[in-house]
């Protein structure tokens, strides 16, 4: 299901307002990793997963979207897997380890929220550390609604240097966290200058 709606998500995205992605070569190949990313809409899911096709994202999603029986399947079909965001407990940090350690790419938006200003969890640093995973920090900035895309807003996404985490104890965490939201706000002030 991914693959296809992928392609056509591509395609659609193309016509309308022309995908743009900067720094593809900075991908880590065959091995597992986070790729953490602005989050100021629904559609920046669409796009960042839309750019680094045919390699799939497993996205990390509030546990309420998973609560109804369609949209359940619906997400699940498209590699999103639940966390609980006001309680997150072991399996919020057991299932994406587990699969950067399968080898796949997990999705994270570090702010938690769609809101561009929201300071940065420290998740994806911790979820890094345990799995000993690099971190892909990348911004997107584009249209934030289907009315903007069927206007032709311009759609980019901007990858930057791997993060290596190696790190011990809550503080080193927190720095290591700054410094994720440091990067992700140089890579989007870079994107909105092209």
């Amino acid at each position: 299901m991914y693959s296809f709606l992928g392609t056509i998500a591509k395609i659609i995205l193309n016509v309308f307002c022309r995908i743009e992605v900067h720094n593809l070569d900075k991908l880590p190949k065959d091995k597992g990793f986070i790729i953490a990313c602005n989050h100021i809409s629904w559609v920046d899911i669409v796009g960042l997963g839309v750019a680094i096709l045919p390699k799939q994202i497993h996205f990390m999603a509030k546990k309420e979207l998973f609560e109804k029986k369609w949209s359940n399947k619906f997400i699940s079909s498209l590699n999103g897997f639940p966390v609980d965001r006001e309680n997150p407990g072991p399996s919020s940090i057991k299932t994406p380890v587990k699969l950067i350690k399968e080898g796949k790419i997990v999705g994270i938006f570090p702010s938690g929220t769609r809101d561009g200003d929201a300071p940065l969890k420290r998740g994806a640093v911790t979820i890094a550390n345990l799995a000993k995973a690099q971190i892909v920090p990348a911004a997107y900035v584009g249209p934030t609604s289907l009315k903007e895309i069927f206007l032709g807003k311009k759609m980019r996404v901007i990858l930057g240097e791997p993060m290596e985490i190696s790190v011990r104890g809550k503080e080193a965490l927190l720095e290591a966290t700054d410094e994720l939201s440091e990067r992700i706000k140089q890579l989007e002030n870079e994107i909105k200058m092209k």
